[in-house]
């Protein structure tokens, strides 16, 4: 499968789980693409660890230092899953996973060149030295009861939006 091939199915399959998906052509779009889903005032949380995250960061007033108090979070993932629309969060580098699952709106931003075709691709990849953790997050979070009543947000965050740079 081409690069080309990758990216495409990785956003289809990831529309379809109900993420929000914006494509930017480089890092310099970056800082419009958050603009238009992420409110500039909102208590965000950024790590500020990769360079994307702290060019990121720089735009964000209201910026906690602590994502059990921010509103959204705004990360660089380790990467995605085309055939499943999934990003890939790991705990490597001191990350906390937990801050993508916590706040209530996760952005997530992936870089074009990390999207892997399947999860066999993705594990792989990881194979030599995996991750302490490794979450796979396919669309925002839901659940349903036992009478198959389906809430969303319940278990994790109930808007999701990718960001491929």
């Amino acid at each position: 499968m081409s690069a080309a091939d990758r990216e495409r199915l990785f956003l289809e399959n990831a529309a379809k789980a109900a993420a929000g998906i914006l494509a930017v052509s480089d890092a310099g779009d970056l800082p419009a693409a958050l603009g238009r889903v992420v409110a500039m005032d909102s208590p965000v949380y950024c790590p500020g660890v990769t360079e994307l995250e702290k060019a990121a960061a720089a735009l964000f007033p209201a910026r906690v230092d602590d994502y059990a108090a921010a509103a959204v979070t705004v990360e660089e993932v380790f990467g995605a899953v085309a055939e499943t629309g999934t990003i890939v969060c790991v705990s490597a580098g001191g990350r906390a996973v937990q801050a993508g699952l916590l706040p209530a709106h996760h952005v997530a931003i992936v870089r074009r060149e990390r999207i892997f075709g399947t999860l066999d691709d993705l594990f792989a990849a990881v194979a030599g030295a995996p991750p302490t953790n490794l979450t796979l997050i396919t669309g925002p979070s839901r659940t349903a009861d036992i009478e198959l009543t389906l809430a969303i947000g319940v278990h994790g965050p109930e808007k999701l939006d990718i960001i491929l740079v």
